[in-house]
């Protein structure tokens, strides 16, 4: 048969042959694509993010034909020698302000210095470059968390730092940020502001120092909303601790709308208005700082409910940009009635010590009520000599107030008040806009348990003054005076108003020159207390329990948000990843 057909025998054999060499080729072409895939997978680390094959980082001018020729993509080419980890660093796929040899992939902190040493490097001009090229860095990488000021260095800025969420910035108690000269900002500029305007959260300012350099930019007048030091707005979950904040126009930390403030163990001195003001905010807390003010007032809170302002240390100076109270709580719209205020020293403040003013058009008892003043330090409290409202604390507008277990030490006017302040340059006057202050009436001010001794006269208008409790608003406002020590003031005990338990005699302080207000053994106000009425420890049972409530909800929004995220974030960064591979192929 193979003589009789020659021709076909080789046909097939040719066609055999073929065949072979074509499976060979697709063997050695799936044995190669199937290395290279190996190869890539293994440059890929568990912890890789999104943002480390984000599309900046693969653009289309690094992915170009003329890139990835097939010269270049040969077996030779793409060997795991040429593509591990140490050729596809961070420092090749992002900024190039961060040096290979500066960047730890296992590091949670990025730093600046004045130097060149560290990973962005400032000069002292425009310093705010270099920090916000820093905490963008930190905003598109999140497993970067943290913004380091190296000190000792001056950071000058000439335009806002901007920080984003889950973001902390501080630095050595050296660095400092300061206001560049001659400034010419805008009105609400603030130093250190959120990069996203719709809010932010999970952010921490701490550990340096901001220098607002207010007498090198006099040209702008204080209070009036220039250059505020750090201001957020629709935000959360928000801390400035450990700052030392001094001489500027504005707040120190400006809250508006937020939720969840701390401020504490900072150092704030003449700044150019408050050093906490909260704006219409929910949970805030300050205590452990040394405030002094100038302007207006060391911690003060607008239409902001929960607030806890306790262990801080508020004075002023005597100059007629001194300030005003040391603590002011104010209601004009929106709800008040969860507030605390204790175991402060307030001395020597220019207005007074504490303001606690409700006003507008008429509200309900629940919208401004359950102020509780306890366990503070007023000595002094009331130096202006050209305003009348004055003295240790002044209230009006609230319902249910008590204050108890306060000692007041030589105040003007009188230790507790019940006035409208009249003629200042902040509130309508009481004859003039009626229609501007508390027209109910039933509001009641419990003071009980109080030493209050040796009040003196206010400076300006001083016939009338000098009592340890006077009320100005008798039609309107009450005070319940019960168990209280008082002694040696100067016009005598009360004024529109009286006590039948109250006691009269020197308390025996340990040392009073040194304003060590403990009481020796023999004080005839030991044991002075009083007892809280059960129905009260029920309130207050119930309003534990619905702040708990309240928390644990929270909680759960924020783990049903932070779970949400993860898995959103997990989806991108697969995407991710399938696209910088597909790329590469």
């Amino acid at each position: 048969m193979n003589e009789k057909h020659p021709g076909s025998v080789r046909q097939i054999m040719e066609k055999i042959g073929l065949s072979v060499l074509i499976l060979i080729f697709l063997i050695l072409l799936g044995t190669f694509v199937l290395y290279t895939i190996q190869s890539y997978s293994s440059l890929i680390p568990s912890n890789y993010t999104q943002s480390n094959f984000t599309q900046s980082n693969f653009t289309q001018s690094n992915l170009t034909p003329s890139n990835f020729t097939q010269s270049n993509l040969t077996p030779s080419n793409l060997t795991q020698s040429n593509l591990t980890p140490s050729n596809l660093t961070q420092s090749n796929l992002t900024q190039p302000n961060l040096a290979q040899s500066n960047f730890i992939p296992s590091n949670e902190t990025v730093y600046v210095d004045g130097y060149g040493s560290e990973n962005f490097t400032c000069d002292g001009i425009d310093d705010q470059v270099e920090i916000n090229q820093a905490l963008e860095y930190v905003a598109e990488n999140p497993q970067i968390t943290t913004v380091y000021l190296r000190g000792p260095n001056t950071y000058v800025i000439s335009d806002s730092i901007l920080i984003g969420s889950k973001t902390t910035l501080t630095g050595d108690p050296t660095a400092v940020i300061e206001l560049k000269d001659k400034a010419d900002w805008p009105v609400a500029k603030p130093l250190i502001t959120q990069m996203d305007w719709r809010g932010v959260h999970g952010v921490t300012i701490k550990g340096f120092e901001i220098d607002g350099n207010h007498d090198n930019n006099e040209d702008k007048k204080k209070g009036l909303g220039y250059y505020n030091m750090v201001h957020f707005l629709n935000s959360r979950d928000i801390q400035v601790h450990d700052m030392y904040m001094h001489d500027g126009h504005g707040e120190g930390l400006k809250a508006d709308r937020s939720y969840n403030i701390q401020f504490y163990n900072n150092s704030v001195y003449k700044l150019g208005h408050t050093g906490l003001f909260a704006v219409s905010c929910q949970n805030v807390e300050a205590w452990n700082n040394t405030i002094t003010c100038r302007t207006d007032s060391g911690l003060r809170a607008t239409n902001s409910n929960h607030i806890k302002f306790h262990d801080n240390l508020i004075d002023s100076f005597y100059h007629w940009s001194a300030g005003n109270s040391g603590i002011l709580i104010e209601k004009t719209e929106g709800t008040v009635n969860d507030v605390e205020i204790y175991n402060n020293t307030i001395h020597n403040t220019y207005g007074p010590g504490l303001w606690l003013i409700g006003w507008s058009k008429s509200y309900s008892r629940k919208e401004a009520q359950n102020v509780h003043i306890y366990h503070n330090i007023f000595y002094s409290t009331g130096t202006n000599p050209n305003i009348d409202w004055v003295g240790g604390i002044i209230t009006s507008g609230f319902y249910d107030t008590l204050i108890e277990n306060n000692v007041f030490d030589g105040v003007y006017h009188a230790a507790v008040i019940h006035m409208y302040p009249t003629g200042t340059h902040i509130y309508p006057t009481y004859d003039d806009h009626p229609d501007l202050s508390p027209t109910g009436t039933g509001y009641t001010t419990i003071v009980r348990n109080n030493i209050i001794v040796n009040t003196r006269e206010r400076k300006k208008d001083p016939e009338g003054t000098g009592y340890a409790v006077i009320n100005y608003l008798p039609e309107t406002q009450t005070f319940v005076l019960e168990n209280n020590c008082l002694y040696n003031n100067s016009a005598g005990n009360y004024r529109n108003c009286t006590s039948t338990t109250d006691i009269y005699a020197d308390p025996l302080f340990v040392s009073q020159n040194e304003h060590d207000y403990c009481l020796k053994p023999d004080s005839p106000c030991t044991g002075a207390g009083y007892t809280l009425p059960i129905s009260l420890e029920i309130s207050e049972e119930k309003t534990t329990e619905s702040i708990e409530s309240e928390e644990k909800t929270t909680e759960s929004i924020e783990s049903e948000e932070k779970t949400t995220e993860s898995i959103e974030s997990e989806e991108k960064n697969i995407i991710s990843i399938i696209r910088a591979f597909v790329s590469q192929i």
